[in-house]
């Protein structure tokens, strides 16, 4: 047997320290992973509406980009995988909190042109339908708000985020699954087929295309091209905007050159919120934000826990939640420009006081007339699209999107493939006049919220009307009542509508409906459930992605 000289013998204790201190050290690694839910990510992770756009955004965190070129990558392929609720035709409005914790705010919502129509309001419809023409249009503020977010956030080069979305575009791709879903709509069928909207989403023949037909951007594919090498000038200076222009003015719009020109993106400072252990982050008003914390605010004192939705419990639940929606319906019409209302804003509704005394207001075994509430006539709608992004040094970005109603104004530009918003029918039941420059209110909502554990949850919806229920719901629900982020979003919702009636989701408990039928409340058939939330949240080391099954969405990350 050879025999080993002391130097070796040590030696080979030496390595065999180190492969078992390695060991360990493998060992604690799998330990810490496996203490992470199933499908969460260790670095950065993206939820946007499609599984195509999730990917894009994930693939620019991979290459070194800031969550910024992740969200305006997933928003600029979510334009032409959903281009019924936003595009480059639109606006948006982006809630980010940088490495430092600071949070602010880039709205680059549309704004009233300075020509428009004195009397606009009058021809606000009456009934929940599809508001289309060329009067509707704001002015798009979507491509400013990119730019002026990249400006500051961005690390990849600007042109990198279009290359995806422009290679989609142009050699096209199979049509998703939801927007075949949308095209079988018969409403929907005639609002495409008698529109410049066929040209995009109908074949030769005028029918339209269904789930896995071809479907192709080229003329867009120019355009972004076009900005892709010019910046934003290309549009708000340059031939294209030109261009739009002229397409706007053929359907008798009067938008102007300078009304693009002169558009500027809002920054603010967030409104901060404090939720129990959490501070919550939202984007000021004009946005619906002020809403969504004032319901939550609301229900924050009610020492909401698990044990909340055990029994008869679940309905009492509910009656504050539907209570304090019916109130926050109540207060839509605070939600306006503070530019064009003399510095007053909704701020009332964040202020504690005041929620104290509106929740001393609530019962749990009756509810009320409208006028209890100080609601006044109102409409609902449903449109939008959002997308939530953590990225690996701790940047967050929550940035809503939309073009309004499903495909905006129903007006597409052929000269540069841009579908134009009808943003100008959210002043409908919600104000009394229509000025030069003014924002329109909204219901969207980009939230951050952090934890007194250093937790961060990055959420926030689409649908419209829907979207200040469902974003409650969902925080609610995996705050404060033990569901973990994927069941929170997914659990049905009930909407409580502008007249204050209650819209149950397919799959809502049926015991809750009938007590809370039983209390007094009006119920009805909300035939189109929008609602969509898509969140991502870090918490101890474990990053979650979850993007709204109701969309067919998956989230990406690594």
């Amino acid at each position: 047997m050879a025999k080993f000289k002391s130097w070796q013998v040590c030696c080979l204790l030496c390595v065999g320290l180190f492969c078992a201190v390695a060991l360990i050290c493998l060992c604690n690694a799998l330990l810490v992973n496996n203490g992470c839910s199933s499908g969460s990510f260790q670095y950065a992770a993206v939820a946007a509406d499609s599984q195509l756009c999730s990917d894009i955004g994930r693939n620019m965190l991979q290459q070194g980009g800031s969550a910024v070129d992740g969200a305006i990558a997933a928003l600029l392929c979510t334009s032409v995988v959903n281009p019924q609720s936003m595009g480059l035709g639109g606006g948006s409005i982006f809630t980010i909190r940088d490495q430092t914790g600071k949070v602010k705010v880039f709205s680059a919502r549309e704004t009233a042109p300075q020509a428009v129509k004195a009397n606009l309001l009058n021809d606000c419809p009456r009934n929940l339908i599809f508001i289309t023409g060329s009067q509707w249009i704001g002015v798009p503020g979507e491509l400013r708000g990119y730019e002026e977010v990249h400006k500051m956030y961005g690390r990849l080069p600007w042109a990198k985020l279009f290359e995806p979305t422009i290679k989609l575009a142009r050699e096209g791709f199979q049509l998703p699954r939801f927007l075949g879903r949308l095209l079988s709509f018969p409403p929907i069928q005639q609002l495409v087929k008698n529109s410049a909207l066929c040209d995009l989403f109908c074949n030769k023949n005028k029918t339209l295309l269904k789930e896995g037909d071809i479907l192709k951007f080229p003329k867009l594919a120019e355009t972004m091209e076009t900005i892709a090498e010019q910046g934003a000038d290309a549009l708000y200076n340059g031939k294209i905007g030109l261009n739009l222009i002229q397409d706007i003015k053929a359907e008798g719009g009067t938008m102007k050159m300078e009304d693009l020109t002169s558009f500027q993106v809002r920054l603010e400072d967030a409104w901060t919120v404090p939720l129990g252990n959490n501070r919550m982050h939202i984007p000021r008003p004009p946005a619906g934000g002020a809403l969504l914390a004032f319901i939550l605010s609301l229900m924050n004192g009610f020492s909401l826990s698990p044990k909340s939705m055990e029994g008869d419990k679940r309905v009492h639940t509910y009656q504050r939640f539907i209570e304090a929606v019916k109130f926050a319906n109540g207060h839509k019409r605070s939600i306006r420009d503070p530019v064009f209302s003399n510095g007053e804003s909704a701020a009332h509704l964040i202020d504690s006081n005041f929620i104290q005394r509106v929740r001393e207001m609530i019962s749990i075994n009756r509810t009320h007339d409208d006028s209890y509430y100080n609601l006044k006539p109102s409409s609902d709608h449903f449109g939008t699209t959002h997308v939530s992004v953590l990225d690996k040094d701790g940047f967050a970005v929550s940035a809503t999107s939309t073009i309004n109603h499903i495909f905006g104004a129903a007006i597409y530009s052929k000269s540069t493939g841009i579908i134009l918003n009808n943003e100008l029918a959210d002043f409908c039941w919600r104000s009394d006049t229509v000025r030069p420059g003014e924002q329109p209110p909204s219901s969207m909502s980009p939230t951050i919220l952090e934890s007194a554990s250093g937790g961060i949850l990055v959420i926030g919806g689409s649908g419209g009307s829907m979207i200040t229920s469902a974003v409650a719901l969902s925080i609610m629900n995996h705050l404060w009542l033990g569901m973990n982020l994927r069941d929170a979003i997914a659990a049905p919702i009930v909407f409580v509508d502008a007249d204050n009636n209650l819209n149950f989701e397919p799959g809502f408990d049926e015991f809750v409906i009938e007590a809370l039928t039983d209390l007094g409340h009006r119920v009805k058939h909300w035939k189109y459930f929008f609602n969509v939330v898509n969140a991502v949240e870090k918490k101890n080391g474990c990053i979650t992605a979850i993007s709204d099954n109701r969309k067919m969405g998956q989230a990406a990350g690594y």
